[in-house]
């Protein structure tokens, strides 16, 4: 997670016409609330602290895509986007990576095999948006506390999508070693979880979704509307990162310790006490997380994570 007001931005998206919006009722998903913070000893990490997830930011517009639309309002981008009328998220048929998160190294291994696991299971659902499909970010493990990114210098050791070029998303390998002296099954589950949401970001960036958000959130003119729509965007990239989790959970170990630590995650990340609520509550981030995972019709579908069609409540 990265506080707003600890970004240094260079050239992010101009401000475009603001249409408004009105809240409406919840996206038709399943999505039971999924507390897990109780789990065998041992298992649990040590810090219960709300753990950071990271952000999404921009500094230049998608690559075209055959049908994508970003000339439309606004509003219309994020709340009537061609990727909530898609179909279902394919399972990538990806195994995880039987390899120890203790050493960059394995971090480094770990994170590449899932990332292209990601990479497959959203190409279909970005062609049948109209988006670039075929591009894919560029992943970046460091070991950096600060990383001097073409989207600005991001501090605080966080993970973090920036999109430029064709996109970057940047993972801290010291923090999920750190988890793993903790408890490897939750290091494992964090790192699934941390580059599954960076990725939504990217989906959110070839749909145009990212770019319009930032705009709209520029052009509102209370810090309280502005702190929501941050929300909003990252509740959404939260939910199409379960959504393709939840695609991949035949073959993917989404059962036993592994999915106890993965619901702890979920249900452990948002806004922490005290500071900036750009992300949601840890609450609502367990919802659409959920939201996403949860199958309809027995598969899962980016149409569960239009947060920007939901209530305020949902998105506090």
């Amino acid at each position: 997670m990265v506080n707003l007001s600890r970004i240094t931005l260079r050239g992010v998206a101009a401000v475009g016409a603001l249409a408004g919006f009105a809240a409406l009722a919840l996206p038709n998903a399943q999505a039971a609330q999924t507390s897990s913070t109780t789990t065998t000893a041992g298992t649990q990490a040590a810090d219960t602290k709300p753990i950071e997830i990271g952000t999404g930011l921009v500094a230049g517009p998608p690559p075209a895509g055959d049908g994508l639309t970003t000339k439309s309002s606004l509003t219309n981008v994020v709340r009537y986007n061609k990727l909530y009328k898609t179909g279902a998220i394919p399972t990538s048929k990806c195994k995880e990576l039987n390899v120890s998160l203790r050493t960059f190294a394995g971090v480094v291994a770990y994170e590449n095999n899932l990332y292209k696991c990601l990479y497959g299971s959203w190409a279909l659902p970005l062609k049948q948006a109209g988006a670039a499909y075929k591009v894919a970010p560029k992943l970046v493990v460091h070991n950096s506390s600060a990383v001097n990114s073409k989207c600005g210098v991001v501090t605080g050791g966080t993970a973090f999508f920036c999109g430029v070029d064709n996109g970057y998303i940047y993972i801290p390998a010291y923090v999920i070693i750190n988890y793993w002296k903790q408890s490897p099954t939750m290091a494992r589950a964090y790192a699934t979880f941390t580059l599954s949401h960076e990725y939504g970001h990217h989906v959110q960036w070839l749909t145009g979704i990212l770019n319009a958000s930032w705009a709209r959130q520029r052009a509102f003119s209370t810090y309280a509307a502005q702190l929501e729509e941050s929300r909003r965007r990252e509740l959404q990239a939260s939910c199409l990162g379960g959504a393709v989790d939840g695609a991949n959970k035949r073959n993917y170990p989404f059962s036993g310790g592994f999915m106890t630590q993965y619901n702890w995650v979920i249900s452990n990340s948002g806004d922490q006490p005290g500071g900036v609520r750009d992300h949601g509550s840890i609450k609502n981030h367990a919802f659409w997380v959920t939201a996403g995972f949860n199958a309809r019709h027995s598969y899962t579908v980016a149409g569960n994570c239009n947060t920007f069609n939901a209530s305020s409540a949902y998105v506090a």
